[in-house]
């Protein structure tokens, strides 16, 4: 009976994945069939697998703890943070970084605690957008438009230019000259250096600089050495495999082919701020060819209110179960802050990019 519980739990936690699953099973009874799967599909999938299981050893390992107690001393710690988990987001995910960083920020004696953890949050959500290997919905729309690394950076790289210029503004007056509390030393694990390696062998074959059987290597690593390693976030896999089946019953459903492109980043941006960027990339994806505005409107969906990335319900989530007594007031900054993001930067893509 725990056993259940624990699961009913988990379930309504994972509402994403919940819903999209009910809405396979909704869609699939009414139109009497069961989605039809592409072979593309199951190479996301793969893709998204065998980077969770690298990111997963990169974490245990401690290396990037390690590396955030180094960068945390000093001048300057709230904006050197804020920094880390840009440059951590770009090839780690936005998540995973904020998973290191935030729990070490909150360790740390600086002024402004709450707001240097949501800069943190920020800053994930606009360097992870730079890069296919960033985040999930970049990995999606990478592959599935069939990208080069250039057309994607040389479409995005304004967003996070204009996002990194205005998070240094805010940062720089938030920093604080001391140095850190005295907290548990940490010990880089043995086997650090080879999820490095495995590490950029999937960030050379997201960026298609490797074939696509070389992620094989790191599956088939885990499964002889680290088999803990496959122990990855399958809710995240579960919510990409039911909305890859979910698009396909809508498209017979209701008969839509395409989305108008002039309204693609508008629809994007407003959907993720309801049901978060990743999922409305999935939805969105088999009724556009405009990817353009696709990876805008999600960029810019992830700032906002705690939903619009799962990057926020993070920060968010460990910030208030260290403050409780300070949640209202966090919630209050954070969208503050998020929503001057969010308008900031839908805005100045409808009034400088928008073709």
């Amino acid at each position: 009976m725990t056993r259940v519980n624990f699961w009913l739990r988990r379930l309504m936690k994972e509402w994403v994945f919940l819903f999209s699953t009910l809405g396979v099973i909704v869609t699939s009874i009414y139109l009497k069939r069961l989605p039809r799967y592409e072979q593309s599909d199951f190479k996301i999938l793969l893709l998204i697998f065998s980077f969770l299981v690298v990111l997963k050893g990169i974490e245990e390992s401690h290396l990037l703890e390690f590396i955030a107690l180094k960068f945390g001393k000093g001048r300057f710690v709230g904006l050197k943070l804020v920094v880390l988990v840009g440059a951590l987001s770009m090839f780690l995910t936005n998540d995973i970084s904020l998973l290191i960083v935030v729990p070490l920020t909150l360790a740390m004696d600086i002024e402004h605690k709450d707001i240097v953890v949501i800069m943190e949050a920020i800053s994930a959500n606009a360097f992870s957008s730079l890069m296919p290997s960033g985040n999930p919905q970049n990995m999606f729309i990478y592959w599935f438009y069939n990208l080069n690394f250039l057309q994607f950076v040389k479409v995005i790289y304004p967003f996070t230019l204009i996002s990194a210029f205005i998070i240094f503004v805010i940062s720089i007056f938030i920093s604080s000259a001391r140095d850190i509390e005295k907290v548990e030393k940490l010990n880089v694990g043995k086997g650090a250096y080879i999820y490095v390696v495995l590490l950029f062998i999937m960030i050379f074959v997201v960026l298609k600089v490797l074939p696509f059987w070389v992620s094989f290597i790191v599956i088939l690593y885990a499964a002889l050495f680290e088999r803990r390693l496959l122990l990855v976030d399958y809710f995240l896999l579960g919510i990409f495999f039911m909305f890859f089946g979910f698009t396909d019953n809508l498209q017979r459903l209701i008969h839509i082919t395409t989305i108008h492109s002039g309204s693609v980043f508008i629809f994007s941006a407003i959907l993720s701020q309801f049901m978060s960027n990743v999922p409305a990339t999935l939805f969105l994806a088999d009724f556009t060819k405009a990817w353009e505005e696709l990876l805008w409107g999600v960029s810019v969906g992830g700032y906002g209110n705690l939903i619009g990335s799962l990057a926020n319900l993070i920060a968010y989530r460990i910030y208030v179960t260290r403050y409780p007594e300070k949640q209202s007031l966090f919630s209050i900054k954070f969208l503050g802050i998020g929503y001057f993001f969010f308008f900031s930067l839908f805005f100045v893509y409808l009034f400088f990019f928008k073709g």
